[in-house]
C-alpha cells in the first residue's frame, strides 16, 4: 500500500492526499472497502479484488471517506464500459458497473450474512434471488432536484450524503419517459428564468420535481414542488410540457414552504388534467395519487404479487389483514381470494386510494383504516387467517411483533425492504413459535445494493 502526504504545488495549492488500496469487499451500501492504517477505506465504485488509487476526502475514527480516482486492476466482475456517466458523481447506483450476476451473487450474500447473524442458518433456506425483467430503465418514479450553480439551472439528485445537486440529463436506471420529461422541463425553467429556491437563503420558487410514469399505459403524472403558490409560472410551464409531451396527463402543484428537508408540503393543487395515475399491476388496476408511496419498480412488483397470492392459496373463507397497506396493492391481490380484508395504513391519502382502488377493481370485501398498525391491531376482533406486513426499513419492531403472534394467525407473510431488520423480526416471530416456509429474495432495485425479500412463516 501506497499513501501520499500533502505537497505545496508550484501554485501554493497542496497536492491530493492519495491512497492505493487493494478493495476486499462490498459493504452493506455497495461501496467497496478496504483496509488502510488500521482504519477502513471506503471507495464507492470500487469492487472487491480490484486494486485503486482514491482522494481521501475524510478521515474519522474508524472510517477513511474516499472518491475513486483511477482502477490500477480491474476486477472480473467490472462491465465492460461504464454504467453511467456521472456515477461517481452522484453515487446512486453503487454497482451500476458491476455486471448483473455479480450484483445477484453480492445480494444472496448480503442477505444471508444478515440473517445468519441472528437466526439459526437450519431455520431456513433462502431461493436465489428473483432476478429483475428490467436492469435498467425500470425506475417508474423519480424526485428531482432544483438548484442554481452560478447561475447555471441544475435538475437532478443530491449527491449520495450530501446536499450537492447533481445535474442528470439521462439517468440510465430512470424509466426513459421520465428522462424525457426532466429535460423538457429544465429547458423550459431555464428559458422562462423561473426563480429556484435557495435553502440558504429560503427564497425562490422551484425545489423538486416529481414524476410518476405507468410503464404499461406509457403515460406520466408531474408534479411541480414549490416554496409558494404560484398562478404565473406555473401554468404555463404546465401548459407547455402537455403540449410538448402528451404522455403527461396530469400536472400538479404542491406548496412546501418548510425550511427541512422534507420533500412534499401538505398542500396539493391540480393545475391540469387528471388528479391521479391508474395503474395496471397484474389483475388490478391502482389509482396512485403524486404523494402515495407505491413500488418504484412495477413490474417487480407485479410478481412480488403474484407471489404473496400463490404463497397465501387462499380458498375463499380466509380473514386477512394487511399491515403498511399503502394503497393497497397487496390486499386487493389478495381480495379476490378471502372472505375480508382489512387493510391498515398510516398515511390518510394512501388509504383514500386503497379505498378509490377497491371500487375501480369491483372488490366489496376489502376494509381500509387510517391509523397506526399496533393501535389499530388492538382494536380487531377475531383472529385473522393471515396477516401480510410490509413494513418501512426500520422493521416491525418488538412490540408490534408481539401483537402479530399474540393473534395467532395460521400465517404471516413479510415484505421486508432491509435485510438486518428482516432478521431481528424473524428472530423474534420464530422465537414466538413460527417456522419459515419460504424465503424469497427478489431484485427490486439493479445497480444498487437494496435487496427486497418475501417471507412466509407458518404457526408451529
Amino acid at each position: 500500500m501506497m499513501k501520499k502526504t500533502p505537497e505545496k504545488k508550484k501554485t501554493g495549492r497542496p497536492k491530493l492526499d492519495t491512497l492505493k488500496v487493494t478493495i476486499t469487499e462490498l459493504d452493506n451500501e455497495g461501496v467497496g472497502t478496504a483496509r488502510e492504517d488500521n482504519l477502513t477505506a471506503l471507495v464507492q465504485g470500487a469492487f472487491p479484488a480490484e486494486t485503486v488509487v482514491a482522494e481521501v476526502e475524510h478521515r474519522g475514527r474508524t472510517h477513511i471517506f474516499t472518491r475513486l480516482l483511477k482502477i490500477l486492476r480491474r476486477s472480473p466482475s467490472r462491465t465492460a464500459q461504464p454504467g453511467c456517466p456521472v456515477e461517481l458523481s452522484c453515487l446512486g447506483c453503487p454497482l451500476v458497473s458491476m455486471q448483473y450476476q455479480a450484483q445477484l451473487q453480492f445480494k444472496q450474500q448480503r442477505l444471508e450474512r444478515a440473517l445468519t447473524a441472528l437466526i439459526p442458518i437450519e431455520s431456513f433456506s433462502a431461493l436465489p434471488v428473483l432476478p429483475a425483467v428490467d436492469t435498467l430503465g425500470y425506475r417508474t418514479s423519480a424526485k428531482l432536484v432544483f438548484a442554481r450553480q452560478r447561475e447555471k439551472l441544475l435538475l437532478g439528485l443530491y449527491r449520495r450524503g450530501s446536499h450537492d445537486v447533481v445535474d442528470i440529463a439521462e439517468c440510465p436506471v430512470h424509466h426513459p419517459l421520465i428522462n424525457r420529461i426532466a429535460t423538457i422541463v429544465r429547458e423550459d425553467v431555464a428559458r422562462r428564468q423561473v426563480s429556484v429556491y435557495n435553502p440558504r437563503h429560503q427564497r425562490g420558487l422551484l425545489r423538486y420535481l416529481l414524476i410518476r410514469v405507468s410503464p404499461d399505459n406509457n403515460r406520466a403524472l408531474v408534479t411541480f414542488v414549490c416554496h409558494d403558490r404560484d398562478y404565473q409560472n406555473l401554468p404555463k410551464l404546465a401548459k407547455k410540457l402537455i403540449k410538448k409531451v402528451p404522455e403527461v396527463i396530469g400536472v400538479h402543484q404542491n406548496i412546501n414552504s418548510s425550511s427541512g428537508n422534507v420533500i412534499l408540503g401538505n398542500e396539493s393543487i391540480k393545475l391540469l388534467g387528471h388528479p391521479d395515475l391508474i395503474e395496471q399491476v397484474g389483475d388490478i388496476r391502482l389509482h396512485i395519487a403524486p404523494e402515495s408511496f407505491f413500488q418504484v419498480n412495477t413490474r417487480q412488483a407485479t410478481r412480488m404479487y403474484a407471489l404473496i397470492t400463490d404463497w397465501a392459496a387462499l380458498s375463499g373463507r380466509e380473514t386477512v389483514v394487511d399491515l403498511f397497506c399503502g394503497i393497497g396493492g397487496i390486499a386487493l391481490s389478495l381480495a379476490k381470494g378471502a372472505r375480508h380484508v382489512i387493510g391498515i395504513e398510516i398515511v390518510p391519502e394512501a388509504v383514500r386510494n386503497a379505498k378509490a382502488n377497491a371500487t375501480l377493481n369491483q372488490l366489496s370485501n376489502c376494509r381500509f383504516i387510517a391509523g397506526d398498525a399496533m393501535t389499530e391491531l388492538e382494536r380487531l376482533a377475531g383472529t385473522p387467517d393471515l396477516v401480510t406486513v410490509n413494513p418501512p426499513r426500520k422493521g416491525c419492531g418488538a412490540e408490534l411483533i408481539r401483537h402479530i403472534v399474540a393473534l395467532r394467525p395460521a400465517q404471516i407473510i413479510y415484505v421486508s425492504c432491509d435485510p438486518d431488520t428482516l432478521a431481528q423480526d424473524l428472530k423474534q416471530l420464530l422465537a414466538g413459535g413460527y417456522q419459515i416456509k419460504r424465503l424469497q429474495p427478489v431484485d427490486m432495485f439493479p445497480q444498487t445494493a437494496h435487496i427486497e425479500t418475501l417471507v412466509q412463516l407458518v404457526a408451529g
